[in-house]
């Protein structure tokens, strides 16, 4: 026990974080504790959770099959509607095949940690392979933590590459000798709100003959002309492409997918734990999941009003001392760098009823603390207004004006500090809690 102690310690365990409990959950509106408050910190970026159609979704799903799935689909659990419903996330992301699972967290668990591992699988069954291969991985170092999980439990070989260092990651693809890489990014980065160059990643892929992983999170839809995500964004198509998505944002309901080529998701049925030895959606979800996509088509006023919201924030800010990582997606974050200014000035926007987060370490590295501002279907002119206003009576927090590189261009280290252009390889296969906690990209 002495270790936890010692730990607990640290982690300040006298004096925990508690998050703060709420009365409703934002839409971007909620109250607590009675008080009405509005959030630029949500997920729900297009207001569908509370949609009126995805709601009676939910009530049809109930009374028709009850509140839960308590099988695996590979034995008793495997309702049509299922299969249903990834037919139809296929078709809306252009590939012939999809998959899913219960979370976005345990998509990238459990496909990442199978890929690498499937043909080790099927040889309890007989397989035998043609020849032996081997795995390596290269991951953004600004990935989300559930990516590198994923990766750390495949066992196979990884590598970090510099945030978008094209140049960095060829690099890397050039050295290694594995006979199966596989490029991993995040479509949207979530504490950045910078987007991943997709084309020039699968071209990369094809000239090493490699497969691109891409988790969009953050894009599902919410980025291209339909809502299709990163991909559609860029119109880019190739059967290299393995494309994650998560269902608990933008679409407002639970779970995460995996929709590419047939051969990767039928692999992944029959071979990746986090599918086979676990209960699936409620099918409530389901059908929820199914509407709600639905409603991202039908229904484009919805991002409409959110992309409006963000380009009028973006310009209300230029008016400000702040300095913005990234003004690319509704994540705009506003950079701060001091860990205790940021939390300073996440307090003083609260106390005007007006929910953001604060991101420290080791959301990001040490010393690139920010206020994470997302933008939202459902705010008014008004509200985006009061906030920048809060801002404006709050500038004294900003950094002074100093070298400040984009997220989308900078070469920040875990550390914080700056890391020259010729940093050495990064061969990430240490299974430090540490090094984890340092780079993780953490999904709220």
């Amino acid at each position: 026990m002495n270790e936890f102690v010692e730990l607990a310690d640290w982690f300040g365990w006298r004096a925990p974080h508690e998050p703060e409990v709420v009365d409703s959950l934002p839409t971007p509106t909620f109250t607590v504790k009675d008080r009405p408050r509005i959030s630029f910190s949500t997920n729900n970026y297009l207001g569908i959770a509370t949609s009126p159609r995805t709601k009676a979704a939910a009530t049809r799903g109930i009374k028709a099959y009850g509140v839960g799935n308590s099988d695996s689909r590979l034995l008793g659990g495997n309702l049509a509607l299922y299969g249903e419903l990834e037919r139809k996330i296929a078709r809306s992301n252009g590939k012939s095949h999809a998959i899913l699972f219960a979370t976005g967290y345990l998509t990238n668990l459990g496909a990442l940690s199978t890929l690498p591992r499937a043909t080790q699988i099927a040889r309890v069954f007989g397989f035998t392979a043609s020849r032996e291969y081997s795995y390596a991985y290269f991951s953004d170092e600004y990935n989300h933590i559930s990516i590198r999980e994923g990766m750390r439990l495949s066992g196979a070989r990884r590598y970090s590459y510099h945030h978008v260092d094209l140049d960095h990651l060829e690099t890397l693809l050039r050295r290694s000798t594995a006979t199966s890489k596989i490029i991993v990014t995040d479509g949207v980065f979530s504490q950045d709100g910078d987007i991943a160059p997709i084309p020039d990643l699968l071209r990369l892929a094809e000239r090493w003959d490699a497969l691109v992983y891409v988790d969009d999170a953050h894009g599902t839809g919410v980025l291209g002309a339909s809502g299709g995500g990163v991909v559609e964004h860029f119109k880019a198509a190739s059967e290299r492409l393995i494309y994650m998505g998560t269902l608990s944002k933008a679409y407002g309901s639970i779970g995460g997918y995996i929709a590419a080529h047939g051969l990767i998701t039928e692999v992944l049925r029959m071979a990746c734990p986090a599918y086979g030895f676990t209960a699936t959606l409620p099918p409530d979800q389901a059908m929820v999941i199914s509407t709600a996509i639905d409603v991202v088509r039908d229904e484009p006023e919805r991002r409409q009003r959110l992309w409006d919201n963000q380009r009028y924030f973006v310009k209300r800010m230029a008016e400000l001392n702040y300095k913005l990582v990234a003004t690319e997606t509704p994540i705009v974050p506003i950079w701060l760098g001091d860990e205790a200014k940021a939390e300073q000035l996440a307090l003083a926007v609260r106390e005007e009823g007006i929910h953001v987060d604060a991101i420290r370490f080791p959301a990001v590295p040490i010393k690139s603390a920010r206020l994470r501002i997302q933008l939202n279907a459902g705010h008014r002119r008004a509200d985006i207004d009061h906030l920048v206003d809060v801002l404006r009576r709050h500038q004294h927090l900003a950094e002074p004006a100093r070298r400040f590189v984009a997220a989308s261009r900078d070469r920040l280290g875990y550390s914080g500090q700056w890391r020259p252009a010729n940093a050495p390889v990064c061969a990430e296969n240490s299974d430090s809690a540490m090094l984890v906690m340092k780079t993780a990209k953490n999904r709220s």
